[in-house]
């Protein structure tokens, strides 16, 4: 069994520029106990303070099958892993999980939360556990600056999240490098 501490928002350290774009999240929003849930790579994301709570902010493409999970549930989970599951990551971002089931082909172990309904990842070394409070559609006519466009070839335009962090877990091996900022 993984011994997982519990972090307090404040007392995050990371490097969050190349958490998000080297080492990169697994998304996953539904229900554990149900069994309905869906999860994706993301890339693209942030962390932070807004309206006086820490909160993670991700974007999720009307296509993507995750979508409608992040719809539907009110509540979603990030989980960072060790180095050693990238080949599952790549899978997760390149595969459908209305096509296959992601998660049983990847060999990852869905947990339950602590706080809230979607489920973490036993092999994760953190989780993130969050509450959404907020979303908006991109508007491309509030795009101010000309690169951004060209992330969107296909009009395919994210939808925003704001999820209100509930818990962070890590492993102790997690916590304790965490100090050098990852």
């Amino acid at each position: 069994m993984i011994e997982r501490i519990e972090i307090d928002p404040q007392e995050l350290n990371l490097s969050v520029y190349s958490t998000w774009k080297k080492r990169w999240f697994l998304l996953t929003a539904g229900d554990y106990t149900s069994r309905k849930f869906n999860s994706m790579t993301v890339a693209w994301g942030g962390l932070g303070a807004m309206w006086d709570r820490p909160f993670a902010m991700v974007v999720v493409r009307p296509s993507r099958y995750t979508f409608e999970y992040m719809e539907r549930y009110p509540t979603f989970t990030l989980c960072r892993f060790p180095e050693g599951n990238k080949k599952a990551l790549l899978f997760c971002g390149s595969k459908s999980g209305r096509e296959v089931d992601k998660i049983k082909q990847c060999g990852l172990t869905p947990i339950a939360s602590t706080k809230i309904d979607a489920p973490g990842f036993t092999e994760a070394e953190l989780i993130i556990e969050c509450k959404k409070i907020y979303s908006d559609d991109y508007k491309p006519d509030r795009f101010l600056a000309e690169h951004i466009e060209r992330s969107y070839r296909s009009k395919n335009y994210h939808r925003i999240y704001f999820g209100e962090i509930e818990a962070i877990w890590g492993t102790a091996g997690f916590k304790s490098s965490s100090r050098q900022a990852l």
